[in-house]
């Protein structure tokens, strides 16, 4: 073996990167229960939350992990720790759509043309069945309705003037309107992103949706459902705020100290302890009041240089031009003089409470992230509030400056609470640069913005106004001078990345761009914790069993494999972690169906290994091993290589836990490539040359010697025998109806429901029935005291009303089954019909893109299409069979749903299959060259048989395994992946079938046609 140094390196190398990663999880899970003991009731032994957040908020920027060359606090611990997905820790699922309809109308001025408003409506009618953009459906619409007209006449505006004239074209306006929809859903993703970071989730995921106008959200560990709702359905709120300077109110906080002091010296004198005097904040209400928004901020850290308002972008701020070394010496300097002001602050000199949340930073009080929340309570009392003047308005900035202060900024309230100016008179915001080259951001108002904006900022001529957003401050720019055209430009120290985001939140005020809930997923705690206990169990279950039919079939050789497969496991979950993955369910079902494939690629080194003993007697073993590793090479690499193209297909189409599962079948393929190929064989040669010849080849059971069935003799009842069944299962699917599809694919609403006793599922459905109309399906989930409740009533509502009623009716419908009280949902989940269609025709394109790709691969590897068309011929061959076995399953009562789920196990079944067939094949191409070299003179049916019979063992081993993890996946796994392991338990009977019996008996066939041609054309051209 070459380069083993390398090797040996590389090894050690991974290992002590996975260590190093793995770890930090560790390290959170210890900090976790610590917490959990810290808010256990010691009497009744239940978990307080608040106290539990408390805890955590503690130590949030403590350090809680220490290594000789770095410290980590909690929250960057959580950062690294390896994620939990919401199907294994509970959580919430949201996609949302951006109302594309919405910004056409603002783009219209609001027009109430007749035309504007039929044209959408039969561009909202199409969208149903298209993948089409909406602005092309709308241009569709427009022309067909009315041919002569133009567009340009209900766009052209005061307010687009620069973008559409009265003789722009159709095209051009709808290429305006393109651009408008994508920069709304671009916008209304960072405003989501900034409300989200806000929420205080752990690990949160929010990603745009590329090409589909939609927003994914993923909130693991959330338990209030309504809460985010509101947080992401909300409209954005821009408003443009006077400031008071903080020379203004020092009275109005000598009075709020003074106030604080009175209430702790009470506190310390009701309490006798005056190490117990924290005023009690519930956290969890942080971003519950519209007046405060303070602890719901990123953590994230930048600049505190503070902006200036010009007009046009003329003046800009020096400091921008400041090195970064000069910055951190500038950013210490500010921090030494910060402190020395607070010690001269008497104020903060009378009250301890006050002193610790309050600093003064010169222009603004600010606080730790982690106290606003308390301040907050203050803030809100009454008696608080009538200490500033004109009951004052306070708003936290976005996120902290570096020193992990947020500014605390009071506004100058007004007779009717409503905004001096409002965003709505916002016409564009961009970023920019200045003349030195430092981003900026330039804004441009309207005409009823412009007066007033020109009012606004004379009178504000070297004080601050400030942006605010969503109730957060973003920016609070000093004005230079009286601005009156409405053109003004925000400097100050900003990134490229942080200019364009208030460019982006500026514009977030020109169009309403709302969003509405098209997909939603909600996953109890218990659920989840159910799901990580059934996973692991069924991992932990089959890797047993293939550690021990391993070691039962090879001996030592089989020892080597099992220490490679669990190097294996180590390094997937390793990874898993290094690249911030998040594991999921289905995640934990790809490591164990990687358990089973693992095994393969040591199974054909074992076996080349035992052909090369047999073929020789007198060939050494290190020859032996040499000839079995090289030989094996090349099926290894392509069976391989085909599967891990499937997984990143997966990766591609596929959302949520489909993805987490491609994501874990990609790493697994990788890992079991090198463990199997380089670790096994780094062991197997050091003990070889210890001088154990009988290294463990050899067998604990009966092994298969070389078969010799005439496989290709049988291909036609083959044929027969796989018509027949899929002929059925085609019955089977007319007599029900149809697929059983999932609320994936069809649309609707689904609840697992749980009752405190058994209850039958064709009572349930009885009772709900006189409910809902519509489609209603109702079964038994697991354990007999849950059901899962699917129904399409109202799935063309979206509304949160409809979501609602649904919820109630179910509940209402099953009280009876629960004593009268309403049963408890785990989870539930939602898919519009418009996003139904989306994910069916994305799941069709997955398959069929699949299945042209390893066309491609396997003709271009091969050099025949014959090799191809046979195994596409297999491959349709299996997801047929497998879509068979589901509707004979739903016809003999045993009801599995097809969902995103089920598309990734036939996606892997496909893989599994073409990775069977694969090694055929490259037993084919061997045989077959030896037999031109060495003119043996079989023929090409002879050929085919001998490589079928050579790999024979190979396939029943590799299946064998598989079949292990795979049925116990499919008795241990839980509910939640049923559909998924029988597929997969089918899929690999059948696969493996197909591979002897489908694939290579059709390149036979192809191969006989093409001659017969041949033949028949050489004979036409002698004539």
């Amino acid at each position: 073996m070459r380069n083993k140094t390398g090797v040996i390196i590389l090894t050690v190398s991974i290992t002590l990167l996975c260590i190093y990663y793995l770890s930090f999880t560790f390290q959170a899970r210890s900090v976790q229960q610590k917490a959990e003991e810290y808010a256990r009731d010691p009497k009744t032994g239940v978990v307080s939350n608040s106290q539990k957040q408390k805890y955590f908020d503690s130590v949030d920027n403590q350090v809680v992990y220490k290594l000789p060359w770095a410290s980590y606090d909690y929250k960057e611990v959580k950062q690294k720790e390896l994620s939990l997905g919401l199907d294994l820790q509970g959580g919430m699922h949201v996609v949302v759509e951006v109302s594309p309809i919405e910004i056409i109308k603002a783009l219209s001025g609001s027009s109430a043309s007749v035309k504007l408003n039929r044209s959408l409506q039969e561009a909202q009618k199409a969208q149903a069945n298209s993948q089409e953009k909406f602005a092309f459906l709308f241009q569709n619409a427009f022309e067909k309705l009315y041919p002569n007209d133009k567009l340009a006449d209900i766009f052209a505006s005061s307010a687009n003037r620069e973008k559409i004239r009265t003789n722009s074209t159709n095209d051009e306006v709808i290429t305006f309107i393109g651009k408008e929809v994508d920069e709304g859903i671009d916008r209304a993703f960072e405003i989501l992103r900034r409300r989200i970071d806000k929420f205080g989730v752990a690990n949160p995921n929010i990603q745009k949706l590329p090409g589909s106008g939609r927003i994914m959200i993923e909130l693991p560990g959330v338990d209030n459902p309504e809460r985010v709702r509101k947080l992401i359905s909300g409209v954005a709120k821009l408003e443009f705020w006077e400031l008071y300077e903080l020379n203004e109110i020092a009275l109005s906080f000598s009075q709020l100290n003074q106030y604080m002091t009175k209430l702790e010296k009470a506190e310390q004198k009701t309490t006798g302890n005056s190490t117990k005097t924290e005023t009690k904040v519930d956290t969890a209400k942080k971003t519950d009041d519209n007046l405060l928004v303070a602890g719901d901020t990123t953590a994230q850290e930048t600049d505190s240089t503070e902006n200036s308002l010009v007009a046009g972008g003329t003046k800009t701020d020096s400091s921008k031009t400041d090195s970064a070394n000069t910055k951190k010496d500038t950013a210490k300097k500010a921090d030494t003089a910060k402190k020395k002001e607070v010690k001269k602050d008497t104020t903060q000199q009378i009250g301890s409470k006050f002193a610790r949340l309050f600093k003064n930073n010169g222009r603004n009080y600010a606080a730790l992230v982690k106290d606003t929340a308390e301040i907050n309570s203050y803030l809100r009392r009454a008696e608080v509030r009538r200490m500033f003047k004109g009951n004052a308005l306070f708003f936290w900035d976005v996120k902290p400056d570096a020193n992990g202060l947020l500014s605390l900024h009071i506004a100058k309230n007004t007779r009717g609470g409503k905004a001096p100016l409002e965003g709505d008179v916002v016409v564009d915001a961009r970023q920019e640069f200045d003349q030195n080259s430092q981003p900026e951001v330039s804004m441009r108002m309207n005409q009823l913005g412009t007066n007033e904006w020109k009012k606004l900022t004379r009178a504000n001529v070297g004080r601050r106004v400030a942006i605010v957003l969503d109730g957060n401050v973003y920016s609070a720019p000093t004005v230079q001078n009286e601005i009156p055209s409405g053109n003004s430009s925000i400097s100050g120290s900003f990134s490229i990345e942080e200019a364009k985001d208030l460019a982006n939140i500026l514009k977030a005020g020109k169009l309403p761009a709302p969003v509405r809930i098209v997909e939603e997923a909600i996953v109890g705690p218990s659920l989840g914790q159910k799901s990580i206990n059934q996973g692991l169990q069924s991992m932990l279950v089959g890797l047993g069993l293939v550690v021990i039919f391993m070691i039962l079939y090879y001996k030592l050789g089989g020892a080597i494999a099992n220490i490679a497969l669990l190097a294996n496991i180590f390094f997937i979950v390793g990874i898993l972690a290094q690249f911030g993955a998040v594991l999921t369910l289905p995640g934990i079902a790809g490591i164990v169906l990687t358990i089973g494939m693992s095994v393969d690629a040591n199974v054909l080194i074992y076996e080349r290994i035992r052909e090369e003993l047999r073929r020789e007697q007198a060939v050494k073993l290190p020859m032996a091993i040499k000839l079995g590793y090289e030989k094996a090479y090349s099926s290894i690499i392509d069976a391989n290589v085909t599967t891990f193209l499937i997984g990143a297909i997966l990766y591609s189409f596929g959302s949520g836990g489909v993805k987490g599962f491609a994501v874990t079948l990609m790493i697994g393929i990788a890992c079991s490539l090198f463990s199997a190929i380089f670790i096994t064989r780094l062991i197997i040669e050091a003990i070889s040359r210890g001088g154990k010849r009988n290294i463990g080849f050899s067998s604990f059971i009966p092994t298969m010697g070389k078969a010799n069935i005439q496989f290709i003799k049988l291909r036609k009842k083959a044929y027969m025998g796989s018509a027949a069944f899929i002929a059925c299962g085609i019955i089977a699917m007319v007599i029900n109806g149809g697929l059983n599809l999932g609320v994936d694919f069809k649309g609707g609403r689904s609840y697992v429901v749980k009752f405190e006793k058994s209850v039958a599922a064709t009572d349930a459905r009885q009772a709900l029935t006189e409910s809902f109309k519509g489609g209603l399906e109702v079964k038994t989930f697991g354990a007999s005291n849950q059901i899962k409740v699917t129904t399409s009533y109202l799935i063309d509502d979206e509304s949160q009303e409809a979501d609602k009623k649904v919820k109630a009716m179910v509940l209402n419908g099953l009280k009876k089954f629960n004593q009268g009280k309403a049963p408890s949902v785990e989870s539930s989940s939602k898919v519009g019909s418009t996003i139904a269609d989306d994910i069916r025709n994305t799941a069709q394109t997955a398959v069929l893109f699949s299945l042209v790709v390893i066309f491609i691969y396997i003709v271009v590897r091969f050099r025949r299409w014959q090799y191809g068309a046979g195994a596409i011929a297999a491959l349709f061959h299996d997801v047929l069979f497998v879509l068979s076995a589901f509707s004979i399953a739903h016809l003999l009562g045993f009801t599995l749903e097809i969902d995103q789920v089920f598309i990734a196990a036939i996606l892997t079944v496909i893989g599994y299959s073409i990775n069977d067939t694969v090694v055929v094949f490259d037993r084919i191409r061997e045989e077959d060259e030896d037999n031109t070299k060495g003119h043996r003179g079989q023929s090409f049916s002879e050929v085919l048989n001998n490589a079928i019979n050579n790999t024979l063992s190979r396939t029943v081993m590799t299946s064998t395994t598989t079949l292990v993890v795979v049925l116990t996946l499919f008795l241990a796994g839980g509910e939640v992946l049923r559909g998924f392991s029988f597929a997969l338990l089918v899929g690999v009977l059948v696969g493996t079938y197909s591979s002897v019996f489908i694939a290579s008996p059709v390149v036979l066939d192809f191969y006989n046609m093409q001659k017969k041609k041949e033949k028949k054309a050489t004979t036409e051209a002698a004539k």
